[in-house]
């Protein structure tokens, strides 16, 4: 469905009043009736229904009359809520021509009004060309059943969270400007897509920046997973700029390292044919082939953490903190110990005098609630490596545990249809066990 932002001049208040309260709606209804949308919207004397004629005469609402009457949220209706949002804040005063189109988004030119281009990209989850969303992103935690609206909120606010910090971290990105429903406000980068690239003057400083840019994400604790030409912009002096973050995956992901050696096999097969000879090729490639443990280091604190990238789930979050709060009790009682040493024994001595014979009456020590950071107090803290493995071990028996009891639960709930089955097997319709069939005339 092509934006035409045309439209906006002729829909004035109540149209978008109208149109907030379908997707207010759309939080708990699928398709939502019209005296709902009524209610919501609070427009007099019957303004709603006026207002979605217009709305579905622009094809911003799509109307369903098969159960009930009722309406749903278009992509394009979706599209006019981003733009008035971010145009009533003052971020973007118009939109331009479409500069770029993907299996999962739209890029168009937006102006403030100081006149300064940027880039506004609309995220487009759901189209033909990408519907297997849930088996390649984890936006989806638990369920069946979402709006491809709702998933490509998710989808932006995920990219302007990686965008935003990635900028801070010094990674040649877009800067993250603002960011609404399925939205995303970025600068204008000055530049193509390295895919359209024939020859470079430098192919080796153009692998080498590529390599560099994986080796820095994987210090931050992420891993690109579609890290190629399509996704790189190069400017007139050979500089590369990184985009599309939704797919990012943290290094403590189950596939990290699998993913990470596809990102690296990627960028080889496109730099083979851009070298000027296969020995140059294969002498640069050799000398810049990082591993994701050697990319990794000690070097720099890791963001998969506070971004919650996928594959570090809040449970190794929980288990990080836990075993950090030990560690800095330990090093406390450490630092007191020497100045607590002599307190402790003038304090030992004056009990043992004060309760003779009462060593039978003395209170146990309560064991700690968490069992698990007394197991990982005793790791050194640059032993990662053993942390990583004994926190996926724990999340994985726990995900088991889930599993087993829900199969539990599916199999006493066939078992109890299939008695239920067999109990009435045989019964006509109104016939009820211990009875006689109703004859036709009300007798029996």
């Amino acid at each position: 469905m092509k934006l035409d932002v045309n439209v906006l001049r002729y829909l004035g208040k109540d149209d978008f009043r109208t149109l907030t309260a379908v997707e207010m709606g759309q939080k708990n209804h699928e398709i939502v009736p019209a005296q709902l949308i009524e209610s919501i919207a609070g427009l007099k004397h019957g303004g709603a229904f006026k207002c979605l004629k217009t709305l579905l005469r622009h094809k911003l609402v799509h109307h369903e009359g098969k159960k009930y009457d009722g309406y749903r949220l278009t992509s394009l209706g979706y599209d006019f809520l981003a733009i008035r949002a971010l145009t009533a804040r003052g971020a973007i005063a118009g939109v331009g021509r479409q500069i770029g189109v993907g299996k999962e988004s739209d890029v168009f030119e937006v102006v403030d009004d100081d006149g300064k281009t940027m880039a506004l990209k609309l995220h487009r989850l759901g189209r033909t060309s990408f519907r297997a969303v849930k088996s390649k992103r984890d936006y989806v935690k638990r369920g069946n059943h979402f709006s491809w609206l709702y998933l490509s909120r998710l989808a932006a606010l995920k990219e302007f969270a990686f965008m935003k910090a990635l900028g801070e971290n010094g990674l040649p990105v877009p800067e993250a400007i603002e960011c609404n429903r399925h939205a995303v406000l970025m600068s204008l980068v000055p530049g193509y897509p390295m895919v359209q690239v024939r020859e470079f003057a430098n192919a080796e400083k153009v692998y080498r920046e590529c390599v560099d840019i994986l080796v820095t994400l994987a210090k931050l604790g992420l891993v690109h997973c579609d890290f190629n030409e399509f996704n790189l912009l190069v400017d007139d002096d050979e500089n590369l700029t990184l985009i599309d973050f939704p797919q990012m995956v943290s290094t403590s992901h189950a596939n990290a390292e699998e993913l990470f050696d596809r990102d690296m096999a990627g960028v080889i097969k496109f730099f083979e044919r851009k070298f000027g000879s296969p020995d140059e090729a294969e002498r640069v490639i050799n000398s810049n082939f990082p591993s994701l443990h050697s990319a990794m280091g000690d070097g720099m604190t890791t963001i998969d953490q506070q971004l919650r990238a996928s594959g570090f789930k809040s449970e190794h979050q929980k288990l990080l903190d836990e075993y950090n709060l030990a560690e800095n009790d330990d090093d406390d009682e450490n630092t007191d110990d020497e100045d607590n040493a002599s307190e402790s024994s003038e304090h030992s001595e004056t009990t043992s005098c004060s309760s003779d014979g009462s060593d039978d009456n003395q209170v146990p020590e309560e064991e700690s609630e968490h069992d698990l950071v007394d197991e990982f107090a005793e790791l050194d803290t640059r032993d990662s490596d053993v942390l990583r493995q004994r926190m996926e071990h724990m999340v994985a028996k726990k995900v088991s545990d889930q599993r087993r009891i829900a199969m539990n639960r599916q199999v006493v709930a066939k078992a109890s249809r299939n008695a239920m089955k067999s109990k009435n097997k045989g019964k006509r319709k109104g016939q009820s066990s211990g009875n006689k069939p109703i004859s036709a005339d009300g007798g029996w």
